[in-house]
């Protein structure tokens, strides 16, 4: 009997520190973080100047004009990222840190305020992107608007803390590289925190290169584009707040 108390003791023992090695597991996770930004510059595109024709007196004109406009109704984030490692405690005091030689991770944008809610992120659908398009007004145009911007799946494999997100899940983009459109890096995809179509919010998200040629042809170690509020008597800017996950 007394053997048969002290396997019982001894079981639940173990028990105990499972369950304490689980609480550990459980909140060591790695989630995203605000990272400080430092912003670099801001510029826009230029206004183009009035094309000259001049015909003669009785004559018909037949014209085809091509333009290509700014579109205020995005706006784009593009830069380099840099950090560390840290093992420290919730005073942020770190016992130790390691310098990482290679970036590896992405970045996040949202215009949500609050903390995103990591455990319940998952892909944005046609819903939750629709509603994005009321609360900004992208309905004027369809061809511009989220849902038409991000109209495909085609991407690699995303990790958001413990979340897996399987190739081709999300609606997503690949934005230009060297002024022309590609489909292998600076992958773009969109998502959402919520349980409902309506009590969560979307998040931007681009995994991160290591100083691979942008937009410009510059290094970049990252970019991306977000909508801006699409109503043309708009002269204001939204907020996104952005988040950092290396892996």
């Amino acid at each position: 009997m007394a053997y048969y108390k002290r396997n019982i003791r001894n079981i639940g023992i173990i028990f105990i520190l499972l369950a304490i090695l689980i609480s550990f597991s459980y909140y060591a996770h790695a989630v995203p973080v605000g990272p400080t930004i430092t912003e670099i510059k801001n510029e826009t595109g230029s206004i183009r100047e009035s094309t000259l024709i001049n015909t003669t007196g009785g004559s018909i004109t037949t014209m085809e004009l091509n333009v290509t406009a700014q579109n205020l109704k995005w706006k784009a984030f593009v830069g380099n990222v840099t950090g560390s490692l840290v093992l420290s405690d919730a005073s942020n005091y770190s016992i130790y840190d390691w310098s990482l030689s290679s970036i590896v991770g992405e970045v996040y944008a949202t215009r949500s305020s609050s903390t995103v809610s990591w455990s319940n992120i998952h892909c944005s659908n046609l819903t939750h992107m629709r509603n994005e398009e009321i609360a900004l007004n992208h309905t004027s145009n369809p061809d511009d608007n989220i849902s038409a911007t991000f109209s495909v799946k085609n991407h690699n494999p995303f990790y958001i803390g413990t979340v897996e997100l399987t190739s081709n899940s999300c609606y997503s983009i690949h934005t230009n590289v060297n002024n022309q459109s590609q489909d292998n890096k600076f992958e773009e995809i969109i998502l959402y925190d919520g349980t409902d179509y309506q009590n969560g919010n979307v998040v931007y998200a681009t995994n991160l290169e290591q100083d691979s040629a942008g937009y410009n042809n510059n290094p970049f170690d990252f970019q991306m584009i977000v909508p801006e509020v699409g109503l043309s008597t708009w002269d204001s800017s939204t907020a996104y707040y952005f988040y950092v996950e290396l892996t």
